[in-house]
């Protein structure tokens, strides 16, 4: 759908420059989605792995988030390799509703309440980004808890036309639940993609 060039926002590499590549199509319907755009692949003009790694390396960060859509629509093995050789940390953020395919440095899972995860990312994730949109949330996240590994970072962040509303029953949950953290959509603030 996209690539553009700029600073990960949320989650744990927060800071971080990177390379985003959106690939279009998602069947998972998120209502609060603010990249509805992305859901109709066929809306989107198909590009080359090799033309994506090519406009990837013509930047400085050598970290390349694969996002979406529903990235794991897609068979991402040729992608990652690619992007690997090129010299490329891989990283993905994923609702987890497809099995698990590329190789991976870094993913970050966000499992959604519209679709069901597949299992196979469970015990892979390195980021467990909950996004909180009512307070049932938190037993959602909760929910994933155990099956995550041990060094998996544990994230809530709250829906950001909800921001006001959930970021305070957010900081109570991880003053009570140290173990799990909270998370903002920083580029939002910096009005940055």
């Amino acid at each position: 759908m996209e690539a553009f060039y700029t600073i990960q926002g949320e989650g744990a590499w927060q800071g971080h420059a990177a390379y985003f590549i959106r690939l279009g199509g998602c069947d998972v319907g998120c209502v609060w989605c603010d990249v509805k755009e992305s859901w109709d692949a066929a809306a989107h003009p198909m590009v080359s792995i090799e033309n994506m790694v090519s406009e990837a390396s013509k930047n400085a960060s050598r970290i390349a988030v694969i996002t979406g859509g529903e990235p794991l629509m897609y068979q991402l093995d040729n992608l990652t390799d690619t992007l690997k050789k090129a010299g490329f940390r891989t990283h993905i953020e994923t609702s987890g509703a497809y099995p698990l395919s590329g190789a991976w440095d870094w993913i970050c899972f966000s499992p959604k309440k519209f679709k069901k995860p597949d299992e196979s990312i469970y015990f892979q994730a390195d980021e467990l980004k909950v996004i909180v949109y009512h307070a049932s949330d938190f037993r959602f996240a909760e929910s994933f808890e155990p099956y995550m590994k041990k060094e998996c970072c544990l994230l809530l962040q709250p829906e950001w036309s909800r921001v006001d509303k959930m970021m305070p029953l957010i900081v109570e949950y991880v003053k009570a639940n140290p173990q799990w953290q909270a998370s903002l959509q920083t580029h939002k603030y910096m009005n940055i993609p």
